[in-house]
């Protein structure tokens, strides 16, 4: 890179969008669970995500995360390499770290695309980034991982403005300004103890978008959804335990907010659209929720200044 790194320079980086993974299909759902699961992964529990994969059809996150990198490198132009990579299925962040500096990528930053995280999940996406990178020549100096971005700009304006536009066709269906439910994945309580920075990000992005929209009216509240499987202690209030304290409330109808999230796939599809739809019905509450970000202009935007900003 020259002195300055301007424009003339030939050197290229490589944006790597890192996400969990997922199985596709019903079918994939053993291969996937014993990745990440190995020997523990028992046979009622790849029963039980066979059983949701074959509600909601497929995850199409990997599809997706492919078209937010094709439209990121396109946003960015000439001097980056994107592409996305997962955890836990192919395309494997190893593997695309191999593809990146075949085709000629001179250093690498890795975006998480989890605006708010802890270590608990960041450890093992750097632990991936730098262990494929040194295994192809890379020096730790060239790979960077972008900070945690629970505030950045675009995304909030995103957010605010999804929420805003349901709101408003709530509104003029039900008669009344409908309460918000921003939700955000669970993770043992034992984890949080350890480092309560997650949280601290989760209400950052909840501030900043109430303060976007500028509503001081709006009835609204925090809930995880989505816990695991172990039997320990998970975060509260669970999405349901809100529910139920808006069902004594007489509400009509409910607006789930995901700000976490930022493309379709099974904790959306099944654990939403299905399991809490269920669980609004039982309590007499309609229900509605935002559209991910997936692919929105917006998104993109907030990808490249993430990308492009200075790392530590």
């Amino acid at each position: 890179m020259d002195s300055e790194g301007g424009p003339e320079s030939d050197n290229r980086t490589a944006i790597i969008l890192m996400t969990y993974g997922s199985a596709t299909t019903a079918e994939h759902v053993e291969e996937y669970m014993k990745r990440i699961y190995g020997a523990k992964a028992s046979k009622s529990l790849i029963g039980d995500f066979q059983r949701r994969y074959r509600l909601v059809g497929h995850s199409p996150l990997i599809e997706i995360t492919r078209r937010q990198a094709a439209l990121l490198e396109t946003r960015l132009g000439h001097r980056y390499i994107v592409r996305s990579a997962m955890r836990h299925s192919n395309p494997l962040i190893s593997d695309v770290v191999a593809a990146c500096s075949r085709d000629g990528a001179d250093t690498i930053t890795g975006i998480i695309l989890s605006p708010q995280f802890s270590s608990y999940i960041m450890e093992g996406y750097k632990t991936a980034l730098y262990d494929a990178a040194e295994m192809n020549g890379y020096a730790k100096s060239d790979v960077t991982i972008a900070d945690p971005w629970p505030r950045e700009a675009h995304f909030i304006q995103l957010l605010a403005k999804r929420v805003r536009h349901a709101l408003h066709r709530l509104e003029i269906l039900h008669g009344t300004r409908v309460p918000v439910i921003f939700t955000t994945h669970s993770l043992p309580e034992r984890v949080v103890a350890d480092d309560p920075t997650y949280l601290g990000q989760l209400r950052a992005t909840r501030y900043a978008i109430l303060a976007e929209l500028d509503m001081p009216e709006l009835e609204s509240y925090a809930a995880y959804q989505s816990a695991g499987h172990s039997p320990e202690e998970w975060l509260k209030p669970d999405l349901v335990d809100i529910l139920a304290i808006l069902k004594d409330k007489g509400a009509p109808a409910v607006l789930i907010v995901p700000i976490q999230f930022l493309a379709d796939h099974l904790e959306i599809l099944y654990d939403l659209d299905r399991a809490a739809a269920e669980q609004c019905a039982e309590n007499g509450i309609a229900y509605n929720r935002i559209e991910l970000p997936n692919t929105d202009p917006l998104l993109i935007e907030s990808l490249a200044a993430i990308a492009q900003r200075p790392q530590n």
